[in-house]
């Protein structure tokens, strides 16, 4: 997608945009991947490390063999999934090809073989029962529909396979979601800005976490697509790990 102005900076995807929210999210996504991780360590001060530990125990729980990492990004969870789980195979799959290639570069210095594919979440290009476990981390709310979503998941998914979601929610009605609020919305922008140089993208993600659906919500949407399913708040709801099963 171009913008009609040539002149003005590329259009920051708007929360509920649709069709057009899927390219727009590529393009942003691809401005900052060469800062992805690094932004990741800073404005989490490190704490999504051991949100992601907590989420890949409970992908490799039941000992998958064959797990999709959906929205993989820079590959940082499915490498380590792979680092946990040697006896698996894992794919990484992304529709940004900036943020696979900076993947491939890390599982080719670490050794490390996870195979990745450029697709996309809403239609993935893989047959039906085709993976034991998947997973998506800080991914699932860029999804221009999430229903949609969940449904392929839950197609790709063996029966009793298990599906893991690591996301932000919004923030809770208390004080202490209140100063996250406050954090997210002021502060996050301007350190996001500094570090990437892309102020537009780290505006996006306070927008896109407001926007997300609340964890009661979610879990409905993926009771309707097929999936028993449990929800589990980390660090005080800052983040949230939803964990489903194929039925």
């Amino acid at each position: 997608m171009t913008d009609p102005n040539p002149n003005q900076p590329p259009r920051k995807p708007a929360v509920g945009d649709g069709q057009d929210k899927g390219a727009d999210v590529q393009q942003m996504f691809a401005s900052i991947a060469p800062h992805y991780d690094l932004l990741n360590r800073v404005l989490s001060l490190g704490v999504d490390q051991t949100w992601r530990h907590t989420a890949a125990g409970e992908a490799l729980a039941k000992a998958p063999r064959r797990v999709l990492d959906i929205a993989t990004g820079t590959g940082d969870f499915a490498l380590m999934l792979r680092r946990r789980a040697p006896y698996a195979t894992v794919t990484g799959s992304d529709f940004v090809p900036k943020m696979l290639a900076i993947a491939r570069e890390k599982g080719d210095k670490a050794g490390l073989d996870v195979t990745w594919e450029e697709g996309d979440a809403l239609d993935l290009p893989y047959p039906d029962a085709s993976f034991d476990a998947v997973t998506c981390t800080f991914g699932f709310r860029n999804f221009s529909d999430y229903r949609q979503g969940l449904r392929e998941m839950h197609r790709v998914l063996a029966p009793g396979g298990r599906l893991v979601i690591l996301e932000f929610p919004p923030p809770a009605e208390n004080l202490f979601g209140d100063a996250y609020r406050l954090y997210f919305q002021q502060m996050l922008p301007r350190i996001g800005a500094m570090v990437s140089g892309d102020g537009g993208a780290y505006t996006y993600l306070p927008e896109s976490v407001l926007a997300f659906p609340k964890p009661a919500q979610l879990l409905q949407m993926m009771r309707e697509a097929g999936f028993s399913a449990r929800y589990r708040p980390l660090s005080f709801g800052i983040a949230g790990l939803w964990v489903a099963e194929k039925r």
